[in-house]
């Protein structure tokens, strides 16, 4: 039986000795800090939003620090919630600037961040209210409780978006 004609391929060619083998040159540091870390996402729709999403929360949470409160529980939890928050997202923002995701495949990322989102927004929605609630008509209370609402209006779009795109990822992959 003939299978067709077969090519092996050796180090050796019949015309003459090997040649040698091409010459690697060693990247430059400039070099490795572009596999590092990934400049798009800077300039990406995601990054973009979670660099609005930790502005207004940080809006928020010193608009409450530094206007005088007599509520000491619901401010209190207000400005937990603004730091948790914040905290969190500047985790994922910076795993997902030095791809940490693809270190590290024991862990579902987008799930993470989508349990993230989905439990930061609630929470945050919660405090807003409670801070809009009990603002009693104080500037920067009221400045704090609305960017409370920013800033969930904002983990909202991102959440669904992480839902659309994670989405749309398992659907083109079968």
């Amino acid at each position: 039986m003939s299978h067709g004609a077969r090519v092996i391929r050796t180090g050796v060619s019949s015309g003459g000795p090997a040649a040698p083998p091409p010459i690697t040159v060693a990247s430059s540091s400039a070099g490795s800090d572009v596999e590092l870390m990934d400049g798009g996402y800077f300039r990406s729709c995601a990054g973009m939003l979670k660099v609005a999403q930790m502005i207004s929360l940080l809006i928020g949470f010193i608009s409450v620090n530094n206007s005088s409160w007599t509520d000491y529980s619901a401010y209190s939890f207000f400005q937990i919630v603004t730091m948790c928050d914040l905290v969190m997202i500047l985790f994922f923002y910076i795993m997902h600037i030095f791809r940490v995701y693809s270190k590290l495949t024991c862990v579902s990322w987008p799930l993470a961040e989508f349990l993230h989102y989905l439990i930061g927004t609630i929470l945050l929605l919660i405090a807003s209210i409670v801070a809009a609630a009990k603002s009693y008509n104080i500037t920067g209370l009221v400045a704090g409780a609305t960017f409370g609402f920013l800033a969930t209006i904002l983990c909202v779009i991102s959440m669904w978006s992480s839902y659309k795109v994670s989405c749309i990822t398992q659907s083109t992959s079968k």
